[in-house]
């Protein structure tokens, strides 16, 4: 029971420091969801030439 208390007051802390981010500082904001989202799209292609190296074609 208390472990699930300090679970839900963790993420609403965490929720509430990137809520604070976002607002004093949406432009570095901006630029790391842009990373991210660069960092993922580079992984899935990879990993989609992975397959094709695989499959042969």
């Amino acid at each position: 029971m208390a472990t699930e208390k300090i679970k839900r007051i963790t993420i609403w802390v965490i929720f509430a420091f990137v809520l604070y981010a976002i607002f004093t500082n949406p432009n570095k904001s901006a630029d790391i969801v842009h990373n991210i989202w660069d960092l993922l799209a580079t992984g899935v292609r990879s990993i989609g030439d992975f397959f094709k190296a695989i499959l042969g074609s």
